[in-house]
């Protein structure tokens, strides 16, 4: 084994990706894969089955069809019982998980402060607090504890943490919470040696996003997206693989094992970006 593997080889270990059929989480899984780690995709199937989006990420990790590294899982993250049969399917099938990575998230459109639908912003909330960080990390907190697991969460933080968005008000208060709750799990569960940190994607075009960022007639840069470009000092869009340094280094014990309560910006300095 290299140094280099020795630091951020992932062998041996299980990882459970939330939102597993999203792009950026599939993304991560591909890396996760790579690195030698067996790979649970959870997920509510809404577009695709999970079965689908754990053969794309075999594919993109280079795994045979038949590979049983990688598998599927439909679950509403939202459900603590839900989640509590996915780990009991995750540990039969791959081991008992090392690793958790809440990739559950998103928003759900665009209004003024004065118009914003109440319904809509709760629902922003439970998506992003509730389904993508406090109940899947309740389940595997209390697992890990009773089983003595010194595990790793890496939550999914946003620019939106930082600074807040125009006319996304509820995501804004999400990604808010999420950074903070990172922070205050990591106090919490560092005594058990259970490491909890955050990824914070700068602007990535996924599905969800790609008709904000660009006209779908034209293929030109929206209003949005020029004004995103303009803010961001390296002047474009990142790339799903600028991600997996960030995610790996935070997965791994070897790397970051004296690291916790940290949110990494992985953002073409959008953060950094002043007159």
């Amino acid at each position: 084994m290299s140094f280099i593997e020795s630091l951020f080889g992932l062998h041996n270990k299980v990882v459970v990706v939330t939102g597993g059929g999203g792009a950026l989480p599939s993304s991560m899984a591909v890396a996760f894969a790579k690195a030698g780690a067996k790979v649970a995709l959870w997920g509510r199937g809404t577009h695709h089955p999970m079965s689908e989006a754990a053969d794309e990420v075999k594919k993109h990790a280079g795994l045979p069809a038949e590979s049983r590294q990688v598998f599927g899982i439909t679950v509403d993250t939202a459900s603590t019982d839900a989640c509590e049969n996915a780990f009991d399917e995750t540990v039969h099938s791959l081991g008992m998980p090392d690793i958790l990575l809440n990739g559950v998230g998103g928003n759900m459109g665009r209004s003024s402060f004065v118009d914003f639908d109440e319904k809509v912003f709760e629902e922003v909330l439970r998506l992003n607090l509730m389904a993508g960080l406090m109940v899947p990390s309740r389940v595997f907190a209390r697992r890990w504890i009773n089983a003595g697991i010194k595990g790793s969460m890496i939550n999914m933080t946003s620019m939106a943490s930082y600074k807040g968005l125009s006319a996304v008000w509820a995501y804004d208060a999400a990604k808010a919470g999420v950074l903070n709750l990172t922070q205050a799990l990591a106090k919490e569960l560092a005594p058990y040696g259970i490491r909890v940190n955050a990824v914070a994607p700068g602007f990535f075009v996924g599905n969800q996003n790609r008709a904000l960022l660009f006209d779908e007639k034209t293929g030109e840069l929206t209003p949005r997206g020029k004004a995103i470009i303009s803010r961001t000092p390296f002047g474009r869009f990142g790339e799903f693989e600028e991600l997996w340094g960030a995610v790996l280094y935070l997965a791994s014990e070897k790397s970051a094992g004296f690291v916790t309560g940290v949110s990494i910006p992985v953002d073409g300095g959008y953060l950094s970006d002043n007159i």
